[in-house]
């Protein structure tokens, strides 16, 4: 079955772009864009994607905003920041507010189709200059994990659940849950995807 995917941004030009370099790609079907927040919303009611592109800057509202508005409403529409900036605080706030990914407008277009096929089996996905971008961001001092916190976070970083963690390490789900909340706590992460977007960026995995 085709990875439905839908196009936000206010510039036709990169609307026509994406939707040039992706109509051919076998299973992928763009199913519309919308250039502004309350299109996007309105086109959601009527429409179920699978992955959308998000431009993080749409004239009067902010991507960002939307994003945040999009995954509160439809937590199962996986979202790709797509922006001409490539500031780490652009694709932290996006990762933060639940995106799973984030392209510039200047990827290529095996970076696009890889990016769809990417955040759709869960996974975060950063084309090649927004992930530079990332490991140069100035580094904390990273937090000391247990052996056991480091353990549990490469099986999260997976993409495995509490459960299946739980089995693999031969230990409670409760206990599991319980590793899972000092993580968040001591790499200071909203949710999952942040810990793991910060996690990376301190070289914990």
């Amino acid at each position: 079955m085709a990875i439905k995917v839908f196009i936000v941004d206010d510039h036709y030009l990169v609307i026509e772009g994406i939707r040039s370099l992706m109509q051919s790609e076998p299973g992928i079907e763009l199913i519309g864009h919308a250039t502004t927040a309350a299109s996007c919303m309105s086109f959601l009611q009527q429409h179920s994607p699978d992955v959308i592109f998000m431009d993080i800057n749409l004239g009067e509202n902010s991507g960002i905003d939307l994003c945040k508005e999009v995954k509160t409403k439809y937590p199962g529409i996986f979202i790709l920041g797509l922006s001409t900036f490539n500031q780490q605080s652009f694709i932290q706030k996006m990762i933060d507010y639940g995106a799973s990914g984030y392209a510039l407008k200047s990827a290529s277009r095996e970076e696009l189709i890889e990016a769809v096929n990417t955040v759709v089996k869960g996974k975060l996905y950063f084309s090649h200059e927004a992930s530079r971008t990332m490991r140069k961001t100035e580094e904390n001092d990273a937090p000391v994990l247990t052996r056991r916190e480091k353990e549990v976070l490469g099986l999260i970083a997976e993409g495995l659940t509490n459960n299946e963690i739980a089995e693999k390490l031969f230990i409670s789900t409760t206990t599991v849950d319980t590793h899972r909340k000092s993580l968040l706590s001591k790499l200071n992460a909203k949710n999952t995807a942040a810990l793991i977007r910060i996690a990376t960026q301190l070289q914990l995995i």
